[in-house]
């Protein structure tokens, strides 16, 4: 029985992965459509929180109730933003191994937020996966290895709000699970509606002009979020009956679905620089995956 629930609790975290590692299709589908990212993540998850608010009508009790939910509400917001803008815009191999240096970066907020001070074994992992992002980013005719795209800037800073997601949530692990839910749903709506309107003052963000064309893209926009709201459920599922290495390790399979899926609609380029330096940042997190779990500090 115990072997069963193993299997499906990492069964539920794949599902998670491949939801993730495949949503640039269809918001790059979107975006054909009319439907910019940001106000497609807006209309999506905003979708998402209404179904939660339907489901459990209390949890917005919750969420007024744990005002440190705000705080976890605008990450898991700007790693949406960044990390489904960049997917749709940009490579989507160089997008998701320079959101997987999330790790590197928790290294320093687990620091600074829960008093985690960083090992030699850390502060290692952290080396290697800035050089697997060195690599990465130095191209032939550049000087310096300096993100090259807005695609670039957007995965570096979609990983670190996904870290600081990371690290809230362990903060945080004693508040209701639907108020987290509807803090990251809501979060994601309200951070990409924003994030529409400022770009669209700054006129980078075109204004929605969304084109069904024969209610295709309004299915393809309830599926995702269908899928979106079943990829929450299906990780608050096996993240609650594995080890935290146990869960981070099957989470890397959203890099090979992510890579499978580019490499067969031709969204990224695989050059030996790419891989080298990619290897490096999947090696740093898988390390930090299997590394003994951090003690936890003293209640403040």
């Amino acid at each position: 029985m115990k072997d069963r629930q193993a299997l499906l609790a990492a069964g539920a975290l794949v599902i998670n992965a491949f939801v993730w590692g495949v949503s640039w299709w269809p918001f790059r589908a979107l975006q054909g459509y009319g439907l910019h990212p940001l106000w497609a993540t807006a209309l999506i998850y905003g979708a998402a929180t209404l179904s939660v608010m339907a489901w459990r009508p209390q949890a917005w009790r919750g969420l007024l109730a744990y005002p440190p939910l705000l705080l976890l509400a605008a990450a898991a917001g700007l790693t949406n933003v960044g990390f489904n803008w960049a997917v749709t815009v940009g490579d989507v191999v160089r997008v998701v191994l320079l959101f997987y240096l999330m790790p590197a970066w928790s290294v320093l907020i687990a620091w600074a937020m829960l008093d985690e001070k960083p090992s030699a074994g850390s502060l290692f992992r952290l080396l290697l996966a800035l050089a697997g992002v060195v690599i990465v980013l130095k191209s032939p005719g550049s000087p310096w290895p300096v993100p090259q795209s807005a695609a670039d800037w957007l995965a570096l800073a979609g990983g670190l709000s996904f870290a600081f997601t990371n690290v809230l949530l362990r903060k945080l692990n004693s508040t209701p699970g639907e108020a987290r839910m509807l803090a990251m749903f809501g979060g994601g709506a309200l951070m990409a509606s924003a994030a529409a309107l400022a770009g669209m003052a700054w006129k980078i963000v075109p204004a929605p002009a969304f084109q069904m064309a024969g209610l295709a893209g309004l299915g393809i926009a309830a599926a995702l979020c269908l899928a979106f709201l079943a990829s929450n459920w299906a990780l608050q599922y096996g993240a609650a009956r594995l080890a935290a290495s146990t869960t981070a390790i099957v989470m890397l399979t959203e890099i090979l679905f992510a890579s499978a899926s580019a490499a067969l609609l031709g969204a990224a380029a695989f050059s030996t620089r790419t891989l080298l330096g990619g290897g490096l940042i999947v090696l740093a997190a898988l390390l930090a995956a299997l590394a003994p779990e951090p003690a936890s500090p003293a209640a403040k």
